[in-house]
């Protein structure tokens, strides 16, 4: 979440970032009433602490009237404090409901954008940055993945549709052993040649973990939801491994000279979609159960910008690795993402669909998501003085989203009579596997 004092003091910084986020009326509306309720707390705030001074030195004035015998004007006292209390009550029962509403304002404004996210609405107004490899050209029609890979037997929409409904697929033999290569070489790359530390995460969080890293409370109807509890409080299944990751270091005081750190998971994801109806509903380009290998900075104020243009190469490595035609981009102020300051797109090429289409979001968090989790850091002391802690920088981005890659080689490597090539670097996670053939 955003500083609170700052929204209070620069309401029209603020409000300039949700027109360029083309946010609602009611939202930026909402800042003055933030900034109102910030003065009225500032009053409560400071007459609670007068109050409570007040009750405290009168208290001890009580003890000593009475030890000395002065009766009289220890209950006199007393009623000062007897209303004093009335008063106090009142005070902080006001205080705790201006609490709540203060929060839960804040918690709906989205970060602060980057100057570098320019103005626009939708993703096809995002600037291209950089483009890599060559647009395959066919001398046939090149089919949708869906084609490809049920015509090599790899893919059954069908019975996965029997079991869980649509927007679920079985992936078999070649396809679930490219799919199993990918998440391998992904993690193999990562870990090995960028230095990453590899976890295992649970995937099924708390709603605190949820709210730290900005999913909630804006993106609810977008998770699957659990009707039992989990440990007393909601439970629900991951949009991605950036929730477990990030919350990992929740409500810690990390060491400067720790950071940054890298770390790198493979899990599946889990999202309703609840705002996509009729998007890409055919294959497996957006399902509600998927897989992909996250990756996730923590670093300093200092070194947040250099760290997520590394970031971003580490994603894109990913890619030239195997290959493939794809782009980056950077987002404009309409397509940066609630919690996110600044943000890249990796967009593969799809010849089906003759058009990129994005396989990795890499984006900058600043102290948004810190702020909200309680994770801070001690920078190294100055002239052998201490300094005090302060919110740590978050950075995330995909490392590759797994099944829209397997939709990628699928029709990229596709040959015209209905065979895949396998990229040269997953040959050995394949077993040896050159070429997907009819099984």
């Amino acid at each position: 979440m955003l500083d609170p004092r700052f929204v209070a003091e620069n309401p029209d910084v603020v409000k300039e970032t949700l027109r360029r986020r083309f946010a609602s009326e009611e939202l930026i509306a909402s800042v003055d009433v933030i900034v109102t309720l910030s003065e009225l707390r500032r009053d409560y705030i400071t007459e609670v602490d007068s109050l409570r001074g007040q009750r405290n030195t009168l208290s001890k004035q009580i003890g000593g009237l009475m030890r000395d015998g002065k009766q009289e004007e220890a209950q006199s006292i007393k009623a000062q404090v007897a209303t004093g209390a009335i008063r106090l009550k009142e005070l902080e029962e006001k205080l705790s409901l201006l609490e709540e509403e203060f929060s839960a304002l804040n918690m709906r404004l989205p970060n602060l954008l980057h100057d570098d996210a320019h103005e626009g609405k939708t993703e096809e107004d995002n600037e291209v940055i950089r483009t890599f490899g060559t647009i395959p050209e066919f001398d046939f029609e090149p089919q949708a993945h869906v084609e490809v890979g049920e015509g090599l037997g790899i893919l059954d929409m069908a019975r996965a549709a029997k079991m869980s409904g649509a927007r679920f697929a079985v992936l078999k033999g070649a396809g679930a052993r490219l799919e199993r290569a990918l998440i391998n070489f992904y993690l193999d790359l990562h870990v090995s040649e960028h230095g990453y530390t590899e976890l295992m995460v649970p995937y099924i969080v708390q709603r605190s973990a949820l709210e730290g890293t900005g999913q909630l409370p804006k993106f609810e109807n977008d998770l699957f939801k659990f009707s039992e509890k989990l440990n007393g409080g909601d439970a629900f299944l991951i949009p991605t491994a950036e929730v477990p990751i990030t919350n990992m270091h929740a409500g810690e005081i990390l060491e400067e000279a720790d950071l940054p750190l890298q770390y790198v998971a493979f899990t599946p994801c889990f999202r309703a979609e609840a705002g996509s109806a009729g998007r890409d509903v055919r294959g497996i380009l957006r399902q509600h159960q998927f897989h992909k290998v996250e990756m996730v900075w923590i670093t300093t104020p200092e070194k947040a910008e250099e760290n997520h243009q590394t970031l971003v190469g580490h994603a894109e490595n990913c890619l030239n690795a195997l290959e493939l035609p794809f782009r980056t981009v950077r987002h404009c102020g309409g397509e940066v993402g609630f919690s996110a300051h600044k943000c890249y797109d990796l967009e593969v090429w799809l010849p089906s669909q003759k058009k990129y289409r994005e396989v990795s979001s890499v984006s900058q968090f600043t102290d948004f998501q810190s702020r909200r989790m309680g994770m801070r850091y001690r920078p190294e002391p100055v002239d052998g003085k201490k300094q005090k802690t302060r919110l740590t920088h978050t950075l995330n981005g995909s490392g590759i989203a797994i099944g829209r890659t397997v939709v990628a080689i699928l029709e990229n490597n596709q040959q015209a009579d209905g065979s895949v090539v396998v990229p040269s670097v997953l040959i050995p996670y394949m077993g040896g596997i050159k070429v997907i053939k009819n099984c």
